[in-house]
């Protein structure tokens, strides 16, 4: 039996869709010309996120936010197994994504509709089949990343990866914590190929990738989302830029939607929250180069999973030093966004 039909999808093609690391990913055209996504579900993620998945689409297409939805399996599931994998369908929406920002305009529609996506859910209650606990636990993977060093002192490069570890240390050392904060409902990888785009690249519809949903205070949620759509270089390039300008225009656009009910220490702790998680993606990146067997990576371009993540990893820490820099700018960027006064 194929896979759609699990879905009452009886397909005229299907055809790879994307390059995600992640999940595999199809188009699915049925025989009425109707499209959908099928995926076969990463092991990582267990297969109840996608009742999370079906929980949070249907509230947030309550409340007129444009979002896939989940198609249930003709027993009625929202997932099946077939072919060794967990599956699952979700609407099509037509769109394009990028892998890096084009400019203020973009940003300031991300910016916008993270803060709708926030607003819409603020109130959500739901316990969640994924809770993703300790996801951003950077004090954790810092202890992972030290653990690491100690067990993996023969692997072939760890005279490249001891040194970077031990620069990574050190910029967390030099971290200010962040205060205690509530959670809130995320989607939890907000980077820029996670949004989807009219087709003329200038209005934001949705966001897509929703294995992350769950709860955690929502600066660690901006941190994620501004570490990768203020990275001029993008993630795989060993020295980063930070642009001011994309972070002024996605915070104002975000601002607008949340100002009303985010709290002060909330919107404070951003800049704070954003140079954390370029922190803990380095050591996260760079634990990885040693351990080989948490992150996808791109044969393509790399002979190893290990060297990947150790380009990653560098890209991240020159990400950090470039925010860090201009901190106060950006300080002044949020301040002035959130209450009017620019400082």
């Amino acid at each position: 039996m194929l896979v759609e039909a699990h879905f009452g999808i009886v397909a005229r093609r299907v055809s790879t869709l994307g390059r995600g690391l992640i999940n595999r990913t199809y188009q699915v055209e049925a025989d009425d010309g109707q499209n959908w996504v099928l995926q076969a579900v990463n092991p990582i993620f267990p297969p109840g996120v996608n009742e999370d998945i079906d929980a949070v689409t249907g509230f947030l297409a309550a409340r007129g936010i444009m979002t896939p939805r989940l198609r249930r399996a003709v027993t009625g599931a929202a997932w099946v197994r077939a072919d060794g994998a967990v599956w699952r369908m979700l609407s099509w929406i037509d769109g394009v994504g990028f892998e890096r920002l084009e400019g203020p305009e973009q940003a300031a529609e991300a910016g916008r509709l993270l803060g709708r996506f926030h607003d819409a859910l603020k109130d959500f209650e739901h316990r969640f089949h994924n809770p993703r606990l300790g996801v951003h636990d950077t004090a954790e993977h810092l202890r992972k990343l030290e653990r690491a060093i100690g067990e993996h002192a023969g692997h072939r490069f760890f005279g490249d990866i001891r040194p970077l570890a031990n620069d990574i240390l050190d910029a967390a050392a030099s971290l200010p914590g962040l205060p205690p904060l509530p959670d809130r409902v995320v989607h939890g990888d907000p980077k820029i190929n996670n949004i989807l785009f009219g087709a003329d690249g200038e209005r934001a519809l949705c966001l897509v990738d929703l294995d992350t949903l769950g709860k955690m205070p929502l600066p660690l949620e901006l941190g994620d989302a501004f570490r990768s759509w203020c990275n001029l270089a993008g993630e795989d390039a060993f020295e980063a830029r930070f642009s001011t300008s994309l972070f002024e225009a996605a915070v104002a656009a975000y601002a607008e939607q949340t100002c009303g009910w985010l709290m002060e220490p909330e919107w404070r702790a951003i800049v704070t929250a954003t140079r954390t998680i370029f922190v803990e993606l380095a050591a996260r990146f760079c634990a990885d180069a040693l351990h080989e067997s948490y992150f996808g990576w791109d044969p393509e371009r790399y002979k190893s999973r290990s060297e990947h993540n150790l380009v990653r990893a560098r890209g991240q820490l020159s990400a950090f030093h470039a925010c860090s820099e201009q901190a106060p700018e950006l300080e002044r960027i949020v301040e002035q966004a959130f209450t009017g006064d620019p400082g």
